[in-house]
This record gives structure tokens, C-alpha cells and sequence, in this order.
């Protein structure tokens, strides 16, 4: 059901060009907060899921470390939490200790690379998308699995693996140049 994995790019990290900026206000349907870097760019080329700074502009903490962007990829994943897929993976974290093991590792992998971009003490702690004792988030979980490639989020690998391919149909928006 899912892509081959020599479909999906590796993770990137790279500035955001004002044409980046552009196609993410596009998917996004309004300006975009915080973005620091592209994380990952869909096969069509567009990003599809943006590094964010720990603090936006306004002061506000933004816990949200890498944002998934693309509008086709964020139906695919609100259809998988709306089938109960969370409900099931949460389950799965109380019977399965290595899932459970390596889910705290995603945990820590997650504020590990948010400290080294800012350390921001009201979020200190706290990761997303659930992390580690529950799956909260599938959004959250596929963005931090396509940023830091395959074996870091083990909910986020599958999360890939069960969503067709939204890039499949060409690009989701027609940034302005």
C-alpha cells in the first residue's frame, strides 16, 4: 500500500528559499510560523515538511519541531487517525516493550535536536505527538520520521508505509515564483 522506500527521499536540511516559504504559505493556506530550515522535500521537489525554531517570533514556545506541510500528506494521516490508528498504537506501546523502548528513543531523539536549535525551559520535556506514552499525533510522527530518515520514529516508519503516495499526482500547490 505504502511507497517503495526508494520513492522517498532522504531527509534534508536545508534554508528555505523564498520560493519555499511560497509553496508552504500555499499548503498551508497562510503565512507560516517559525520556519527555520526544509526537512524533507516530496519527490514533486516541493517541501513537505519544515524545521521550526523552539520560540516563534512573538515569544510564544512552539513545541512542534519538524511541521508537515503538505496538504495531501496531512488528509493521509487525518484518515489513519480517524480510523483509530492512534487508539491502536497506544495500545501496542503497553504490550510490545522493544516498540516501547524504541518510542522513548524517538522521544529523546526529538527534544535532542529541538535543545540543540534552542533551549526553550517551558517546553523542556515535552516532545510531541504524544511522546513516549502515547500516539497523539500521526502528523507529528510521519514529519519527524521523513526528517531524520528511516529507524528513528518507529510509529512515524509505519505511518509512511500505510499512506499511499501523495506526491503521486505531481505537486499539491503551485507556489508564486
Amino acid at each position: 500500500m505504502g511507497p517503495a522506500a526508494a520513492e522517498v527521499p532522504p531527509p534534508v536540511r536545508e534554508p528555505a528559499t523564498p520560493r519555499d516559504v511560497a509553496a508552504v504559505a500555499a499548503q498551508l493556506g497562510r503565512t507560516p510560523r517559525g520556519t527555520r530550515a526544509v526537512a524533507h522535500r516530496c519527490p514533486c521537489g516541493l517541501p513537505d515538511v519544515v524545521e521550526t525554531t523552539p520560540r516563534l517570533a512573538d515569544g510564544t514556545p512552539f513545541p512542534t519541531l519538524f511541521y508537515l506541510t503538505c496538504p495531501r500528506a496531512v488528509a493521509g494521516c487525518s484518515r489513519l487517525e480517524s480510523a483509530g490508528l492512534m487508539k491502536e498504537m497506544t495500545a501496542r506501546l503497553a504490550t510490545d516493550p522493544d516498540l516501547a523502548e524504541r518510542y522513548l528513543a524517538a522521544h529523546r531523539d526529538y527534544l535532542a535536536r529541538r535543545e540543540a536549535i534552542g533551549r526553550v525551559p517551558e517546553i523542556e520535556g515535552v516532545s510531541a505527538g504524544g511522546m513516549p506514552g502515547r500516539v497523539k499525533c500521526l502528523h507529528v510522527h510521519l514529519g519527524h520520521a521523513l526528517a531524520t530518515g528511516p529507524g528513528v520514529n518507529p510509529f512515524g516508519d509505519e505511518v509512511l508505509q500505510l499512506l499511499e503516495p501523495w506526491w503521486r499526482d505531481g505537486p499539491c500547490v503551485e507556489p508564486a515564483e
